[in-house]
């Protein structure tokens, strides 16, 4: 091999390996800050990781709005209509929070099951709902538990 052609296949060599690298990095980056979404139903059924952050999204149930006077905690249950999952939260909820609304809450579950949130959006008009939820909803209604839920007034 003459010494022009290993310097070329040194050049080819050093440009695969910085490419692979670059992606590794980017890879890696993304794989950091991306949340999967999981309906209460898939949480209930174990599938939601218990070692990374991830997305929740349902309806916030009915009643189960719990909050200590003079603190910031809140303690509520979001439903897909087949199964609900409790969420803790310490901040300050959105203006449009409350029972029967769309909510979708950012954190990870606990060792205990619980979904500690720590951010919590809820829906800006009427008529929106995000994809997941709605699509979380759509499913847990054709459940035998969902189409109870939904009967009700």
């Amino acid at each position: 091999m003459t010494p022009a052609r290993k310097q070329r296949l040194a050049v080819v060599l050093l440009v695969v390996f910085g490419v692979g690298l670059a992606t590794l990095l980017a890879l890696r980056a993304f794989e950091g800050n991306i949340l999967f979404f999981f309906s209460p139903s898939q949480v209930a059924a174990g599938e939601a990781p218990l070692d990374r952050r991830f997305r929740i999204g349902g309806l916030v149930e009915e009643g189960s709005i719990h909050r200590n006077a003079g603190e910031l905690a809140v303690r509520f249950t979001v439903t897909d209509t087949a199964r609900s999952v409790t969420v803790l939260y310490d901040g300050l909820l959105p203006n449009l929070f409350r029972e029967g609304q769309g909510v979708v809450a950012h954190g990870r579950l606990n060792d205990d099951g619980v979904f500690v949130a720590d951010e919590v959006l809820a829906r800006h008009d009427e008529n929106y709902m995000p994809p997941e939820v709605h699509e979380a909803l759509k499913r847990g209604a054709e459940s035998p538990v969902g189409k109870h839920y939904e009967e009700q007034p």
